[in-house]
């Protein structure tokens, strides 16, 4: 009886490994299949434009549609277990000799033989001013085109709705323009110059989301995600490196504590739209404004950012350094002096300027 239950056993095993190898082979075999070329001699030209902004199981399905590959969904696949994370937007030229590897080397690559594409490298620190000039010397757009598109309010409203991050907050009448220190700074490729300004900002907005994505965004107890941009865009300005925007992020969040206003000199150069070339007066440092840090009339922070802040300035609003700090400034070489009390913040002001390093 004993042998006859080992037999059995065996024979169920024998029976599993057989139908486990049969799965494996018909798996490879069309695994293989789809991987290969449509035709493998056919050398005819097949002409596919990929537009910006298409998500990567429909490129899949149009390479399907134009017959260059074999199966759209299997191309999708194809993509992630090739660790394949970003498809480029361009006109490509495919073959039906082709296998599957090629074809996305050149998708994933961006190797195009489209001479209209263009690649604007948005900067961080700059306004959004900044890169609508960029915009309207690089594309189709005008100046007024990027500026009229980032206020408007439905435009805005349907960005709300589709970005997490987005709040009414940006809808604010005080605030300049609603996107500023939104659209995240980097290099972006756009199939030609005649790309709408929307293209052009949502494809920003997902960076922004990818980028926030990345952080512990629930380490942000002390303020609203709005707040922590705006706090973000002045760390960019003020600092020049993680340790001392980290450091600054703590005196501000200090001063916050004690109801004191920020004191911050790149929030006065934003209220009154100047450029950061050159000393601000005492008239413009009092005057009242939401942006206006300086003014002893604001205590807490802008009413919105004031420029587009990098990947390091938010991790360091994230992560303000303690100390017991309330003071710096710095010195035209890059040196941040830290002080407690005001009149050693004085005193520093006036040992950097008697050095003959004075900002300006």
């Amino acid at each position: 009886m004993a042998r006859k239950k080992v037999k059995k056993k065996v024979g169920i095993t024998i029976v599993i490994l057989v139908l486990l190898g049969l799965f494996l082979i018909s798996t490879s075999v069309i695994y293989c299949y789809l991987a290969s070329p449509v035709d493998k001699n056919s050398n005819s030209i097949i002409e596919v434009e990929v537009e910006s902004g298409m998500s990567s199981r429909g490129i899949g399905k149009l390479l399907e549609k134009r017959g260059v590959i074999r199966n759209g969904d299997f191309f999708l696949l194809y993509s992630k277990l090739n660790n394949c994370k970003s498809l480029k937007a361009a006109t490509y030229e495919f073959r039906k000799s082709m296998n599957l590897s090629e074809i996305l080397e050149q998708v994933c690559r961006g190797n195009t033989l489209n001479k209209g594409v263009i690649r604007l490298t948005f900067k961080e620190g700059y306004r959004i001013t900044d890169y609508a000039e960029l915009i309207s010397k690089e594309t189709s757009n005008s100046y007024d085109d990027v500026i009229n598109t980032v206020n408007d309010k439905e435009y805005l409203k349907s960005l709300i709705e589709k970005y997490y991050f987005l709040t009414e907050d940006i809808l604010n009448d005080d605030i300049y323009y609603s996107l500023e220190g939104y659209l995240f700074p980097d290099t972006y490729e756009f199939i030609n110059k005649d790309v709408s300004v929307k293209t052009i900002i949502e494809k920003m907005l997902d960076r922004e989301k990818e980028m926030l994505d990345s952080l512990d965004i629930s380490l942000n107890s002390r303020h609203t995600l709005h707040e922590f941009i705006t706090l973000a865009s002045m760390l960019e300005l003020e600092g020049t490196n993680d340790e001392n925007r980290s450091m600054i992020a703590g005196i501000f969040e200090n001063r916050l504590s004690k109801a004191m206003n920020l004191g911050s000199d790149v929030t006065t150069y934003y209220a009154f739209q100047k450029p950061m070339t050159g000393d601000l007066t005492t008239s413009e440092f009092e005057k009242y404004n939401p942006y206006n840090t300086r003014s002893k009339n604001l205590i807490g922070l802008p009413v919105g950012p004031i420029c587009m802040p990098s990947l390091s300035s938010l991790k360091s609003a994230l992560k303000p350094t303690n100390s017991s700090y309330l003071y710096f400034v710095a010195d035209k070489l890059g040196n941040i002096y830290y002080t407690k009390t005001n009149g050693e913040h004085l005193k520093k002001v006036q040992e950097i300027k008697e050095a003959g390093n004075w900002i300006w």
